[in-house]
């Protein structure tokens, strides 16, 4: 037992903490609104058990951040069975929201009639690509439920970092540059290689010029699905005098063709990291992009932390 000023049996017993206050008080958590729209990942490529468990970590690590929150996934080449398809997701999102809103006023609860996107569709691809965008709004259209899609997820600074951290995992950078030592296989050029065209290598070029700044070599973006796009930046940067290459894939990892990453990597003869996969900075990046859409204040910090 306890008194006011404090244990009255002299054993250990915790106190309330005071609450913080002015500006340094740590801030309230942030939980998804009641009723909230679901946040719905469009996944490309063709879907596989390895795609799946990408895709459920992206979706834990949004969870984690958003408490209450009503995250699904949606596969472009879902075939209703194993991968729900994207089209499919979104209908029979829209159709509970529907239901929930019945069964409530059917128990006399004075509910307001559901209002605005049902869903909203978070593209899993770091860069622009016009097709797999394309296919995706054709599924929105398909689902005949009121959606709101998102912009991809980059460029951002959240993804140079998941990039240096990608180069540094395969030994091709330093993980830190304010520590004193070497990394022997460290390049001294990156190849960005992205999937798109042109407008996904322009976009990429932006995320490239903060990779660059953390990295202090250079980085030029070419497109894996123009034939002979990362041959031919591998050439400019060894005409630039950089000796020793390496591609960072600018992918999240599903989007990209099997086999074509390899490929172009054989062709300009670097070495390479991995895809940025479930790296923490993208399931927060897909709930930042989320939330912003929603209007709800984001839980997640606006910029890298610096290596």
């Amino acid at each position: 037992m306890s008194t006011p000023t404090g244990p009255a049996s002299g054993l250990p017993v915790r106190m309330p903490r005071p609450r913080q206050s002015g500006r340094h008080r740590r801030p309230e958590p942030v939980v998804a609104p009641e009723g909230a729209a679901a946040l719905v990942l469009a996944v490309p490529g063709t879907p596989s058990s390895a795609t799946r468990s990408l895709a459920e970590e992206v979706i834990s690590i949004a969870r984690s951040e958003l408490p209450g929150l009503n995250a699904l996934i949606g596969y472009l080449d879902g075939d209703d069975a194993e991968y729900p398809a994207l089209a499919s997701v979104l209908a029979h999102s829209a159709a509970e929201r529907i239901a929930r809103f019945e069964q409530a006023t059917a128990a006399g609860r004075e509910v307001a009639p559901p209002e605005g996107p049902a869903a909203v569709v978070v593209p899993l691809l770091a860069g622009p690509d016009n097709t797999l965008v394309q296919r995706i709004r054709h599924a929105i259209t398909d689902s005949q439920a009121p959606t709101e899609l998102t912009d991809v997820l980059g460029p951002h600074p959240l993804l140079a970092e998941a990039l240096h951290v990608r180069l540094s995992e395969a030994g091709l950078a330093r993980a830190d540059r304010a520590r004193l030592f070497t990394v022997a296989t460290a390049a001294d050029g990156i190849v960005l290689a992205t999937v798109g065209g042109e407008e996904a290598v322009q976009a990429a070029g932006i995320t490239g010029m903060l990779l660059a700044a953390r990295l202090a070599v250079p980085v030029m973006a070419a497109a894996l699905d123009v034939e002979g796009s990362v041959a031919s930046i591998a050439a400019q940067l060894k005409d630039s005098g950089s000796l020793q290459l390496a591609v960072a894939p600018y992918l999240v990892g599903p989007e990209v063709a099997e086999g074509l990453l390899d490929s172009a990597v054989k062709e300009a003869g670097c070495a390479t990291a991995e895809p940025l996969g479930a790296y923490p900075a993208i399931g927060k990046l897909v709930l930042s992009m989320y939330t912003t859409a929603l209007g709800i204040a984001p839980p997640v910090a606006q910029g890298a932390q610096a290596h």
